[in-house]
């Protein structure tokens, strides 16, 4: 436009001589002055009309349509886990009143707390602002309004409540000042959250929930536990059914608890988990054609020798308590009774790369984004000598997530990796990349089993249904250094034995021996009881 009316400028002088022509370059001129000031009140206008909607559309949120602004959390019954609640605060700007006695009556009508003087005296204070009643009832609010007074009115307000509060914390997580998520699937899930008005509904199960934390405090406390964590998933759909870590924290008062209570021991902690890890070393002899009945002398500690018979680290060596039936056991009674010298001689047995291939398969090697978080990355050997192949058949010298071993041992006993979710999933088939043939889950779900029956699972058994389990003790390294008093113990447990539908795992760093356990501190006294009042508890809640 401009463009044209620079041209009609330039040519008022040219292509003729005389009035007429000079009149008509007026007129041109004219009508380029006028549409200019009209294109210009336009522009003007138009941009005015934008920061009206644009302050609009923040009222209308703010006061129609802020329940919309985060969407509800549910879990997979329909129990509320997040919600957002609208509520205001009664705030005074006495400076504004121009009736005292008016407002002042009508303060006292609507919060009776304060009489007619001291409102008044709150109207004359000179002060510039007044809270004078915090996250005020719907009712009050609208006596407020009704009110009409200059100086008196409504800040609406909108904050994030967690019903459940301490019990789903570290899953749903919280949000921050900005009201973007800060933890949990309140982060994970943001987007969503942020841009939906359908609630999000986890897979998780409050009830069931509430049966783990129950039982899991009573166990820190019995057993003087430093921590405790509990975690059961469905073995076919990768639903969380229920993720408990203590210590917790209070997502609507975060600065009543610690920072450490924060940590999140499914996802966050990275630890040698011990016995459990015989469960693959079992696995991978089967796999490389070391057959069941393969036996081992397992008497005496076993020497890891180099090829010039120089000894490569102290001896491997079996816990006190171990009473082998026979001086030599097969590989399925290495695993039945937990035996680390027969394990360290299946471990060398194997094939150099064995162990390092398997674990990446069941992507221990890396850490895994998950939808209720991102997993610490596990902490793999460097090289994989003899020392290190020999440690690792029964959990040390590779340190993993809880989340990575649970999903490890799922992988072995139904053959197939299943990615866990947090979202409620309908019941399909099986998905996921085979991990090792249908074989060899048969035959360890059937050591499993036997070990919860007649060694040291035999305190988490419960009535009505076949259960495999295994237990784990591993000594704790403080500073690079095994601490030999201080230990982490597990207990993983899968069922029906017969087609796992569930597995499960429990949990306890550091606990004490009591009187009742003589002062043993292993799993088979703390953790394996603890998952066995566990199942007792939601087996009902489970099978109904």
């Amino acid at each position: 436009m401009f463009e044209v009316g620079r041209d009609i400028l330039q040519s008022r002088g040219c292509g003729g001589v005389g009035a007429t022509t000079a009149d008509a370059g007026l007129r041109l001129r004219f009508v380029y002055s006028v549409f200019t000031i009209v294109f210009v009140v336009f522009i003007a206008w138009t941009l005015k009309l934008g920061i009206q909607g644009t302050s609009r559309t923040r009222i209308g949120v703010g006061q129609n349509s802020w329940e919309y602004a985060r969407a509800d959390i549910l879990d997979r019954n329909g129990e509320i886990l997040a919600k957002n609640i609208i509520s205001g605060h009664i705030a005074l700007r006495p400076g504004k009143v121009q009736d005292f006695d008016y407002a002042a009556a009508s303060i006292h009508d609507i919060l009776p707390e304060y009489s007619v003087q001291q409102a008044l005296a709150l109207i004359r204070s000179g002060k510039k602002f007044i809270y004078l009643k915090k996250f005020a009832s719907e009712s009050q609010r609208a006596m407020v309004k009704a009110a009409r007074i200059e100086g008196l009115g409504i800040e609406e307000t909108e904050w994030r409540k967690y019903p459940k509060r301490r019990l789903t914390a570290h899953v749903v997580g919280f949000i921050g000042t900005d009201g973007h998520g800060l933890e949990g699937v309140e982060q994970s899930r943001d987007l969503y959250l942020r841009e939906n008005k359908s609630p999000l509904v986890l897979s998780i199960d409050a009830r069931i929930q509430t049966v783990f934390y129950r039982e899991l405090s009573s166990a820190m406390q019995k057993f003087g536990a430093h921590a405790a964590m509990g975690m059961l998933m469905n073995s076919r759909t990768g639903e969380m059914i229920a993720m408990v870590s203590l210590p917790d924290f209070d997502p609507e008062d975060r600065e009543s608890d610690s920072m450490q209570s924060r940590m999140f021991y499914p996802i966050r902690g990275v630890f040698e988990l011990g016995s459990i890890f015989k469960v693959f070393n079992t696995a991978m002899a089967m796999e490389t054609g070391i057959g069941l009945d393969k036996q081992y002398y397992i008497k005496e500690p076993y020497k890891i020798m180099d090829s010039r018979g120089r000894q490569l680290a102290p001896p491997i060596r079996d816990v006190p308590s171990f009473k082998p039936p026979r001086p030599h056991l097969n590989v399925a009674e290495i695993l039945l009774h937990s035996c680390n010298v027969g394990s360290v001689q299946i471990a060398l047995d194997m094939p150099q790369n064995t162990q390092r291939e398997f674990f990446e398969r069941l992507n221990m090697d890396r850490p895994l984004d998950l939808e209720f978080g991102r997993t610490e990355k596990p902490l793999m050997p460097q090289k994989w000598g003899p020392v290190e192949r020999a440690t690792v058949s029964f959990g040390h010298g590779i340190a993993v997530t809880p989340m990575h071993l649970l999903l490890g041992i799922n992988s072995v006993v139904n053959g197939f990796y299943v990615e866990p979710t947090i979202i409620k999933r309908p019941i399909g088939e099986m998905s996921g990349a085979r991990v090792v043939s249908p074989a060899i889950s048969d035959a360890v779900r059937k050591i499993l089993f036997k070990i919860a029956e007649t060694t040291g699972g035999r305190s988490a058994r419960v009535a009505g249904i076949n259960i495999g389990g295994k237990t784990a003790t591993a000594e704790k390294r403080v500073n690079g250094k095994i601490d030999t008093k201080k230990n982490l113990t597990s207990f993983t447990a899968v069922f029906p034995i017969e087609s796992p539908q569930y597995i499960m795992m429990v949990l306890l760093d550091e606990p004490k021996g009591t009187e009742e356990t003589h002062g043993w501190r292993t799993a088979a006294w703390n953790s394996a009881p603890t998952a066995g009042a566990i199942m007792d508890g939601i087996m009902p809640l489970l099978f109904q």
